[in-house]
């Protein structure tokens, strides 16, 4: 890998870590080119491929002449998009519906996870398109770190899960992600209104703090008609 590869990989890693953490919020501009090149000691040429980046991961959209704004809205797709961003780029506008918000007791969960206290900030979420379709229900749970256990009281900040993590220090770093065709159990073929045994697409994922330490694991039953899971392999060469 070239010297200029690493340095806008370095720029792409750090302002999507600030995304991701809600430190640059949905909406809000990116500083400009010149800003960014002061920050991180790098050309012009490296900041723009560094912006391509995030582009290319849905983290931001620019626009020439005017600037860079972010886009994600705090729920990792495959790592790199949000649920209801992925809806909004069809075309769509979909509602999200809380369906819980409490702490819960999982001890199967813990043990499964490898951990010592079974207690976890629980919030179960609904996504509708506007004509009445559910297309996605996702169940977080996160391990009850200090001063989670008032969530629930007072709400998720802003609605995101993700930014009221980051107010709390926790920033998923890493972390890994499965996806599996199943069949839908008659409990969530309800909630979804759809007939039980309808194939879904089920993604189970893992996230990770800087430390290693467990921040949240989430499973997510989508539509396969409106979600689909990209990855990316290998490294692009210079021709």
């Amino acid at each position: 890998m070239s010297e200029q590869a690493r340095k806008h990989q370095r720029v792409a890693r750090v302002l999507g870590r600030e995304i991701r953490a809600g430190a640059l919020r949905t909406g809000s501009r990116l500083p400009g080119e010149h800003a960014l090149t002061q920050r991180f000691s790098v050309s012009r040429a490296t900041v723009r491929e560094a912006l391509r980046a995030l582009n290319d991961e849905g983290l931001i959209a620019t626009h020439a002449g005017i600037g860079s704004f972010v886009t994600f809205d705090g729920t990792p797709l495959d790592n790199r998009h949000g649920w209801t961003q992925s809806l909004v780029d069809q075309g769509a506008s979909p509602t999200t519906t809380v369906l819980r918000l409490d702490v819960a007791q999982d001890a199967a969960l813990a043990a499964e996870l490898g951990l010592s206290d079974a207690r976890f900030l629980a919030l179960d979420r609904l996504r509708t398109l506007p004509d009445g379709a559910h297309v996605s229900l996702e169940r977080s749970r996160v391990p009850l770190h200090p001063g989670l256990e008032e969530v629930p009281e007072r709400g998720l900040s802003d609605g995101s899960l993700t930014r009221t993590l980051a107010e709390a220090g926790l920033v998923v770093a890493s972390g890994e992600q499965r996806a599996t065709a199943v069949p839908l159990a008659p409990g969530d073929a309800a909630t979804l209104g759809r007939p039980s045994g309808t194939s879904f697409l089920r993604v189970r994922r893992t996230g990770r703090g800087p430390d290693g330490g467990l921040v949240e694991h989430v499973v997510s039953l989508l539509d396969p008609a409106h979600f689909e899971l990209r990855t990316r392999f290998g490294e692009a060469t210079a021709p």
